[in-house]
C-alpha cells in the first residue's frame, strides 16, 4: 500500500511537471513554479562534499591497506594448517585451529569497527553540508520565485531546464565560504 501511495506521488509529481512545463525554464501555472534538485549531485559536487570524499578515500585505502595485510596473513594461516595438519599432533592441529579462529574474529572485530569508524566519518563530513543546504534550497527558490522543488530522484521525468542543482551548489558553496571566513 506505501508503494501505491509513493507511485501515486511520483506520478502527480510528473503530471503536475507536464501541465505546467513551459520553455522558461521552469514548469509554471498560475502562481506555481516547479523545479527538480538532484541531492546527490549537489552534496557530491559542492566544494565541502568534494573535499570530504577525499577524506573518506584516503582514510578507506588506509584501512584496506591494513586489512589487506591481516587478510593475508590470515590465509597463510589457513594455508599452514592444511598443509601440515596431517604431520601435526592433534594438540597441534587444535593450537593453529584456535589462532585461526581468535585471528579470524579478531579481523571481523576490526572490520566493523572501521565500519563504523567510516559512518561516524561520513557523518562528520556531511553534517556541515547538510545544516546549510536547507536554507540554502529556500534561498534559491525565493530568488527565483519557485514555489515547488522536488527531489529529482521521486520525478520519474523531468527537462533539463527545470534541474536547479547547479545553481543550488554554487549558492552552497558560496555560503559555506563565507561561514567558513566568519568563523
Amino acid at each position: 500500500m506505501n508503494v501505491l501511495k509513493k507511485f501515486g506521488g511520483i506520478v502527480f509529481a510528473v503530471v503536475l511537471l507536464a501541465v505546467f512545463s513551459l520553455s522558461s525554464g521552469v514548469a509554471r501555472a498560475g502562481n506555481i513554479s516547479v523545479a527538480v534538485l538532484n541531492m546527490q549531485q549537489v552534496v557530491l559536487g559542492s566544494d565541502a562534499g568534494i573535499a570530504g570524499r577525499r577524506i573518506m578515500e584516503k582514510k578507506a585505502r588506509e584501512l584496506r591497506t591494513m586489512f589487506q595485510a591481516d587478510g593475508e596473513a590470515l590465509a597463510a594461516l589457513q594455508a599452514e594448517i592444511q598443509k601440515k595438519s596431517s604431520v601435526w599432533s592433534e594438540e597441534k592441529k587444535q593450537e593453529k585451529t584456535l589462532e585461526f579462529q581468535k585471528k579470524r574474529r579478531d579481523l571481523q572485530v576490526k572490520q566493523d569497527d572501521a565500519k563504523l569508524e567510516m559512518k561516524s566519518l561520513q557523518d562528520k563530513q556531511l553534517a556541515p553540508i547538510l545544516k546549510e543546504l536547507k536554507p540554502v534550497v529556500a534561498e534559491v527558490a525565493k530568488k527565483n520565485g519557485y514555489t515547488l522543488i522536488l527531489p529529482k530522484s521521486s520525478v520519474v521525468y523531468a527537462a533539463d531546464r527545470i534541474d536547479i542543482s547547479k545553481k543550488v551548489i554554487k549558492a552552497l558553496n558560496a555560503r559555506m565560504k563565507k561561514n567558513s571566513k566568519n568563523k
